[in-house]
This record gives structure tokens, sequence and C-alpha cells, in this order.
């Protein structure tokens, strides 16, 4: 089969699409023939090296966290899916990737694919939706009319959050770049302010920071939050802040994969109530272009990387 891999860490160049051997799926797991696989950030931090510590991988690798496919082969043991069915997932940030014509996948981390939605356009759900929602219901334990602060909702991430977070009745204040404002009002902000920390009306209950910022924009935050609130955090590069004077909490987080989070958020896409954003489409081949696109631009939306053969049908209605 094809796949793209890297056997030494560095720039975009390392990556290569070669001929590897077809897997083979063990105890609880199952083979997926890939239709395609996403960009995350976090794989371009990966493949140059700089978290070898919290995120151990084995050379060569091959990157692709999100997956969406069809399932080709059954381990033993395996319950709830069967050869043919469409399904999507978020493999373990150390696991043999998806950017693969097949990839090997625990049975226990996948959903059925939506219904309403490409499955190619899919891939690009898993892992920003399950950082979401984790952040939100996991960690911030979001509950109705409680007020957050997303700080970077404009991008994807910030985005789903806004839109799960207006879905459970809280009241949602979006800080964004003048590019992405209009795509957090689409998603249902009701306050959106510039970059920065704005000034509120009064303190909020959760604040969730999607955006890299300054140790002391990091304690800014804190300081909105009411007493016994919550401070979520995805940049790990940048501790979160606390007040324990206060009984604010900083919670540093990396998603986790879960099969049950994520067969609810494909619940809410075919039932209308939560929206894909910009998808593009990239053959898989062309990953390494995509790599070194993104090291000297940021992008809009999600990109997914269609695998050789993947059956394209024209994008569904995104907004």
């Amino acid at each position: 089969m094809k796949a793209v891999r890297f056997h030494e860490y560095g720039t975009p160049e390392v990556l290569r699409y070669e001929d590897v051997e077809q897997p083979v799926p063990g105890v609880g797991e199952v083979r997926i023939r890939v239709a395609a696989t996403s960009f995350n950030p976090v794989e371009g931090t990966i493949r140059a090296g700089v978290m070898q510590g919290p995120i151990p991988i084995r050379l060569p690798h091959t990157p692709g966290i999100d997956v969406a496919g069809t399932v080709d082969a059954l381990g033993d043991d395996v319950a709830g899916f069967d050869i043919g069915d469409l399904v999507i997932g978020a493999l373990p940030l150390t696991s043999t990737g998806a950017a693969a014509e097949y990839v090997i996948v625990p049975a226990r981390i996948l959903a059925a694919a939506p219904t309403s939605i490409p499955l190619v356009d899919v891939a690009g759900l898993p892992v920003v939706g399950l950082t979401a929602w984790q952040a939100l219901f996991d960690h911030a334990k979001l509950t109705t009319g409680q007020r957050v602060l997303i700080n970077g909702a404009g991008g994807v991430v910030g985005g789903y959050a806004v839109q799960l977070a207006k879905n459970a009745g809280a009241y949602v204040i979006a800080t964004t770049g003048p590019r992405s404002s209009e795509q957090a009002r689409t998603a249902g902000a009701d306050e959106i302010h510039g970059p920065g920390i704005p000034e509120l009306s009064e303190p909020v209950d959760v604040v969730l920071n999607f955006a890299p910022i300054a140790p002391e924009q990091m304690a800014a935050l804190a300081a909105v939050i009411r007493d016994g609130g919550v401070l979520v955090n995805t940049t790990v590069w940048m501790p979160a802040a606390s007040d324990e004077a206060r009984g604010v909490r900083g919670v540093n987080l990396f998603f986790r994969p879960d099969g049950e989070q994520l067969a609810e958020l494909v619940t809410l896409l075919d039932a209308g109530k939560l929206h894909l954003g910009v998808t593009r489409r990239v053959p898989l081949a062309e990953l390494a272009q995509v790599h070194a696109e993104v090291a000297t631009a940021p992008i809009n939306g999600k990109i997914v990387f269609v695998a050789p053969g993947a059956p394209v049908p024209p994008p569904a209605g995104q907004r």
C-alpha cells in the first residue's frame, strides 16, 4: 500500500510518499480502508521533533491522527462493527497514523460515520471536535446558563467550541482576529471581541484558550473568571494560569480518543445542530507540500488528505 512516512525528524522534506506493507489487525482492532485523514498543527511539531517528550513515537512514523474510511478487516474480539461499515476516529497521538491507504485502529475509539456529510470531509472532525468537547464538558463541566469566554474562537477548534457551548445553553463570548469574526458569529457567539483580553460586563464561569498567548495574557484570562471557575488551555507550551486564592482552576488539555464522545458529535452533525467549517481536499500524495505551506502561513478551516481510490463526491453544504 501507499503511505506517507518520515524516517527522521525535520522539515517537511523528510516526509516520503512510499510503499509499505499492508497492516494486519490484532485483538480488539480493525483495519480501515482510508478515505481521508486531515492536517492538525500538532502533527507538524511531531514531525519536527519538538514533541518527543510528551508524544514519543517510533520511526519511521506515519502521520494522520484523524481517520475516516471503511472497515476492511476485523481482529479477534471486535464487537459493534462489521466489514463494510463507514467509520471515523481519532488515533492515539503515538500510534501509526492514517496518512496511508490502510490503517489499524482500536475498535473502541471508532464511531459510525455521519450520513449527512461526505466521508472524506468528516475526516476533519475527530481531533478538533473531541478537543472542543473535552474542554467544555470533561474539564470545564459546562452547564446551562453559564458564561464562557473562548479565546481563539475563530479557529477550527474554537468554532466547534462555540457551537457546542451554545447547544448546551451557555452565553458565549468570543475573541477572534478580524478575518474570522464572521465565522464566530455564524457559529453562534453572543459577543465578539477582537484579539486580546476583552473588557467584560461581568466575570465568566469558564475560559477556553485556543490561541498562542504571552504569560501575562494567560494571567489576565484567569483574572476575568469568577471565583471557583476554570481556565482550560490547549497551547501546551504555555501552562494554564490558576488562582488558588479564588478557587480558579487551570487545566492543560491533551485530547484523548473517545468513540462514545465522537458518536455524540456525529449525532449533532446529522441533526443539523453542529456544522463543519470550510474543508479543503488535497490528494494524500501532496501531504508534504501542505506541511510546507502551513509552516509559512495560517490556514483557514481544515485540510483533508484524500487517499488513492477514495470516492470524492461534491462537498456538502458548508458554513
